[in-house]
C-alpha cells in the first residue's frame, strides 16, 4: 500500500514549482485511494522512483491545462499539444519529482528518478499492480493536475535496482 508520509513532499514540490514557473497558487483537493488502472486524464506523465522509496508517480492533465501551463512557462501561445508542448509538460513532471526527491532525502529517504514518460490518451490502462495509489488533485487557475502516488519504502537491503513493475497494454 502507498505510504501517506511520502505525499507531502510531492504536494509541496508541486506548489513550489508551479508558483515559480507559472505564478500559480495551488490548492489541494480531496484525497482518495485508487486501485483502478485506467487513466482518466488526457495526458499522463509517469516517473519511477528507485532507492529507499520505490514506486511510480503519475501526473494527470487535460490537454487544455497542458497548453495553458506550457504557454505560460514559454511565454508563447500553444494551440496544439505538439512535441515542444509535450516536452515541456514532461519536464514539469520531472522538475516536480526532482524537487520532491530532495525533500524526501532531507527526511532520510534517498531515491533516484527515471526520465519522464509521457502518455497521451484518456482511458489508457496503467497498472501499478500491487500498489494502491494515493490520488491528490491539485487545483490551479490553469486547470487541475492530478497526482497519483504509488510509493512505498524499500525493504531493508534493497538497492537502486528495484524498479516497480508497471504494465501498459
Amino acid at each position: 500500500m502507498s505510504n501517506v508520509k511520502f505525499m507531502n513532499p510531492f504536494v509541496e514540490a508541486a506548489s513550489e514549482v508551479l508558483k515559480a514557473e507559472v505564478q500559480a497558487e495551488v490548492r489541494r483537493g480531496t484525497l482518495s485511494l485508487q486501485k483502478a488502472s485506467l487513466t482518466t486524464d488526457d495526458v499522463t506523465v509517469l516517473i519511477s522512483l528507485v532507492g529507499e522509496v520505490q514506486g511510480v508517480v503519475l501526473y494527470g492533465f487535460s490537454v487544455e491545462t497542458c497548453l495553458a501551463i506550457v504557454s505560460r512557462i514559454t511565454e508563447q501561445e500553444f494551440k496544439e499539444f505538439d512535441n515542444l508542448a509535450q516536452s515541456g509538460i514532461a519536464e514539469l513532471g520531472n522538475v516536480i519529482t526532482g524537487r520532491a526527491t530532495i525533500k524526501l532525502s532531507e527526511s532520510g529517504y534517498r531515491s533516484n528518478i527515471s526520465p519522464p514518460t509521457l502518455i497521451h490518451g484518456r482511458g489508457i490502462q496503467i497498472s501499478t499492480l500491487d500498489f494502491s495509489r494515493i490520488v491528490v488533485p491539485l487545483v490551479t487557475e490553469f486547470g487541475d493536475i492530478v497526482v497519483h502516488l504509488a510509493l512505498r519504502e524499500s525493504p531493508p537491503g534493497a538497492g537502486d535496482h528495484n524498479f516497480v513493475p508497471i504494465s501498459i497494454p
